[in-house]
Parts: C-alpha cells; sequence; structure tokens
C-alpha cells in the first residue's frame, strides 16, 4: 500500500522521473501516468529523449528516480518494461516494484520569490543554440526552479550540464554552471517549468546564493509573523 501511494504521489503531482540504464551515461525523462494495484501494473510516459526507447525494448535493467518535496523517491526495474498503449497514446507498462527507497535528501531551505520580486535568468550553453531566458520561482543553496516562455523542453536535456546560466540577484549578479535535473511543459499555460541543480560553485558565488537565500526566509518569516499578528 505504501509503494502504490508513492508512486500515486508522483502521478497526482506530475513529478518528472529520470531513468538510467545500466552502464550507459545518458539520462532519460519521462512521468508515471498510472498506477493499477489490482492488476498490479505501472504504466510509464514515453521516455524523452526518445533513443531510450531502443534501450527498453532490448530489455535493459533500469533505475528510476524522482524527487518530490526533496524527497527522492526511487526503484529499480531488473525486469525492464514493455512499450504499449494507453488511451491511445504510447507508453511502458510492468509490474508495480516490489520495493521502493523513500528518502529525504533535501537539507537546504528552498525559498520561494514572490511576484513582486521577478529575477531574470539566462540559460546558455554549448548544447544550445540560442540563450534561454525567463525567470526563477525559488531558489535554495543547491538550486533553483525557473519558468521559461513557451515549450523549451524540446532544446533541454536531463542531467545535461549548461555552464552559462546567470541570475540577476538583487544582491549581485550570479553566474554558475547548472545541471538539468528536469523539464516539464505546461500546455495550458504555454510555460516550461526548469529545476536546476547548481554545480561548482565558487565560494564567493555560494556565499552570494547563501546570502540571497537568507534573505528570502527572513522575509518569509517576518511576513508569516505579521500576517498572525
Amino acid at each position: 500500500m505504501e509503494i502504490v501511494a508513492n508512486l500515486r504521489l508522483l502521478q497526482h503531482h506530475h513529478d518528472p522521473l529520470i531513468i538510467m540504464f545500466k552502464e550507459r551515461n545518458q539520462r532519460f525523462q519521462s512521468f508515471v501516468i498510472e498506477v493499477d494495484r489490482d492488476q498490479n501494473l505501472l504504466i510509464l510516459d514515453e521516455m524523452i529523449p526518445s533513443d531510450g526507447e531502443r534501450y527498453l525494448q532490448n530489455g535493459e535493467a533500469f533505475r528510476v528516480e524522482s524527487l518530490h518535496d526533496g524527497v527522492l523517491i526511487a526503484w529499480d526495474c531488473p525486469a525492464g518494461m514493455q512499450v504499449s498503449e494507453y488511451q491511445g497514446e504510447r507508453c511502458y507498462s510492468g509490474e508495480i516494484p516490489q520495493m521502493v527507497l523513500y528518502h529525504q535528501r533535501r537539507n537546504a531551505f528552498r525559498a520561494a520569490l514572490k511576484q513582486s520580486d521577478q529575477v531574470k535568468v539566462e540559460l546558455d550553453g554549448a548544447k544550445l543554440r540560442t540563450p534561454l531566458e525567463g525567470l526563477m520561482l525559488d531558489i535554495s543553496a543547491s538550486g533553483c526552479k525557473v519558468r521559461l516562455p513557451g515549450n523549451a523542453s524540446e532544446k533541454l536535456q536531463p542531467g545535461q550540464v549548461y555552464e552559462g546560466f546567470c541570475a540577476q540577484l538583487p544582491i549581485g549578479r550570479l553566474e554558475a554552471s547548472v545541471e538539468l535535473r528536469h523539464a516539464r511543459y505546461d500546455e495550458k499555460l504555454d510555460l516550461t517549468f526548469v529545476g536546476l541543480h547548481f554545480a561548482n560553485l565558487s565560494g564567493l558565488q555560494q556565499r552570494l546564493v547563501e546570502r540571497f537565500v537568507y534573505q528570502l526566509q527572513r522575509e518569509a518569516r517576518r511576513f508569516e509573523s505579521d500576517t498572525f499578528l
């Protein structure tokens, strides 16, 4: 029951999955489409990039990892999965895993930015033809979440490091390499939501991020205090 509950948590919140095949460096993204406890059935969405399907059809074992509110949820698929269809769409089906790792991993406070405190960001690197510009939604000492206009998910690849990330924070300019953890396009909003992990921050840049997070945290606490007076 706990395993099914955790899988449905990922399904209902549309949390992206990172799929990693053994002995292969490339990472792939998918989502949980359906969890059927009665039929012991787990259905995943098509992988991005699509060439991961070739490894799946070869019957290669893989590992699945996802983050929900800072909690790592992961499991292994030693027997692989089958290419199938669900509600007319291509998908992958297999048995519900018998064991799922549930591990609180985040130890950094994640501070949300208010609409009035918009921080512009630019994502660039050798793997991008042109820089992508957007807005920061939240930030922690280890990474941030940003939104980009339109469907930018096709240009981005989970696990890829982009060396040209910059953000104009109110207290200074942040420049860093970032690893893309996930990218999700919301068709209704016509926005792409991207999770980024800071890679190899210099001491100066790390202190800049921590100072900004602390400032947001202090403002949030003051707002809560004023609200409940």
